[in-house]
């Protein structure tokens, strides 16, 4: 049996092994005040479930991100602005797909802080 390296799974429960960045694009654009957040993970780390980049959906169209590389002192945030419908989520696709795909330049592409411990 095969296993997906990335699964991008939505609140709405659609899920997509593999994802291009084209798919991350789409999940992110149909988000909405009902299905509020996307979530990628990396299948292929360990601890598995602890290495992820989400979004979610704020009421005024901008997105809360965090992302998590295995353990709670590893979590960060940060917060993406409302973007134009023109523009819509092309940046922070990219940004998760270069995430997902182990690739340069995601950490410099939004404002990342340590996630508060609850």
């Amino acid at each position: 049996m095969v296993y997906p390296r990335v699964r991008a799974t939505e609140a709405g429960g659609r899920v997509v092994d593999d994802p291009s960045e084209e798919a991350i694009h789409d999940l992110l654009a149909d988000l909405n005040l009902r299905h509020r957040f996307v979530i990628v993970e990396r299948c292929d780390l360990e601890p598995v479930g602890q290495h992820y980049i989400q979004a979610y959906r704020n009421d005024d169209g901008s997105f809360q991100v965090e992302y998590r590389e295995g353990s709670a002192d590893q979590h960060y945030e940060a917060y993406f602005p409302p973007q134009p419908e023109i523009i819509g989520p092309g940046h922070l696709a990219k940004t998760m797909s270069d995430w997902a795909q182990g690739r340069h330049g995601w950490r410099e592409a939004l404002p990342w802080a340590p996630k508060a411990m609850a």
